[in-house]
């Protein structure tokens, strides 16, 4: 009889955590409920934190300039854009008489006028779950898009981000980086179509305002700062008038929402749709509730096929547990694919790409296409899934796709 009350007890309360589950996923299948819980955005863990005042987060007084980009749908962002040390060195006399805080008028600003006024500044675009990054070339400036769920510009390791960016080589390379609509200073709610709309905002205003050429940008994601990258490049790339970057960094990339539930866990310890593993209907039934899906492979193997040139880097820790580092590999793979015609499996493209063992750092793997199209993966064996992106292979992409 007591067995038998232990097992009954048992079942009671699997019965009870199998209700909860599916409360879960039925909550979540509510479109705006989804969303809050898939970008946080209301999340915050830097509420003490002036983010007008980034001498807070180790930089010199008025290395960073804050300043708002308007959004074709009437959006206001939240932008950084951050002064390369060296530059900042030559210049601090002059930097520190400009006035601290928001610039009412970027275009008047020092900083901007050592941006767009020289010839050889590169720009980062720094993509954010957010930030997005993109590189431009010789005062290069470096737009940094990389996102990344939850946060604003100065939370997490994304300082540590710009520091190892904007304190590279030269005093040639610049990031830029944003908070997305609903994050931060940036007014507006996350969306798929409206995040795509803040990074396209975020490139229009480098290559319009400032005036800096595609040549001398990259773009970098992190995270879902990735999926943004991806589909501004593509948009860039499918346009009447093809604009195309001196290169995309992508670091812990995914393929796409759907597949990436199925084995991902809130916190790393509260799975979404792994435990319907042995349901494949059902997995299939609630895949089908997601709204955003960021379907990137997709993105990406269009971008690659219709560009001429193709500077591609895919970065990944191998000890990321929030995402796998095989999403970075089949990514390789479907870019690799695409730079064919006929196409090609998975065999024949690691009969032909090459592979470079780098020991305790990890290894590379790189598909060269042919004329400009290269695309490089590199796996790191450390770094997990948020630290990854202050590390030196991540700046060493930016400035391999700068050429420098």
């Amino acid at each position: 009889m007591a067995v038998a009350a232990i097992f009954k007890k048992a079942y009671s309360a699997l019965a009870i955590a199998a209700a909860l589950y599916f409360i879960f996923l039925g909550l979540l299948s509510i479109e705006w409920l989804q969303r809050h819980a898939f970008y946080a955005h209301k999340v915050h863990t830097a509420w003490w934190r002036d983010l007008n005042k980034p001498e807070q987060f180790g930089f010199s007084k008025n290395q960073i300039t804050p300043f708002y980009i308007n959004t074709p749908d009437r959006e206001m962002l939240y932008a950084w854009h951050i002064l390369p040390l060296g530059l900042y060195a030559k210049n601090e006399g002059t930097l520190l008489g400009q006035q601290p805080g928001p610039a009412k008028e970027i275009t008047e600003a020092v900083s901007f006028r050592l941006l767009a006024g020289d010839p050889e500044s590169r720009l980062i675009i720094n993509c954010q779950p957010i930030l997005c990054t993109c590189f431009q070339k010789s005062a290069n400036f470096l737009q940094q898009f990389m996102v990344k769920n939850a946060g604003t510009v100065g939370q997490g390791w994304r300082t540590d981000t710009y520091r190892s960016l904007a304190s590279g080589s030269t005093d040639k390379i610049h990031v830029l980086t944003v908070d997305y609509r609903g994050y931060g200073y940036s007014t507006g709610r996350p969306t798929e179509e409206g995040l795509i709309v803040d990074g396209v905002a975020l490139v229009d205003w480098a290559l319009k305002v400032a005036g800096i050429p595609p040549e001398r940008i990259v773009l970098l994601g992190q995270s879902l700062g990735t999926a943004v990258t991806t589909a501004v490049a593509e948009h860039y790339a499918t346009s009447s008038q093809p604009v195309e970057f001196a290169g995309v960094v992508l670091v812990a990339a995914f393929t796409d929402v759907p597949t990436l539930l199925l084995t991902y866990s809130i916190a790393g310890l509260v799975p979404i749709l792994s435990p319907l593993r042995p349901y494949p209907f059902l997995q299939k039934f609630f895949s089908r509730q997601i709204s955003d899906t960021w379907n990137t492979a997709s993105r990406l193997a269009n971008f690659v096929r219709v560009s001429r040139k193709i500077r591609l880097f895919l970065i990944h820790a191998q000890n990321d547990f929030d995402i796998p580092w095989k999403h970075s590999d089949a990514l390789f793979y479907i870019a690799a694919n695409a730079t064919s015609e006929k196409g090609m499996t998975e065999r024949q493209v690691d009969n032909v790409k090459s592979t470079t063992q780098l020991g305790e750092a990890g290894w590379i793997n790189t598909w060269n296409a042919g004329g400009d199209k290269i695309i490089r993966q590199e796996i790191v064996r450390h770094g997990g899934h948020n630290r990854v992106v202050t590390y030196a292979p991540v700046a060493l992409a930016a400035f391999k796709a700068f050429g420098t």
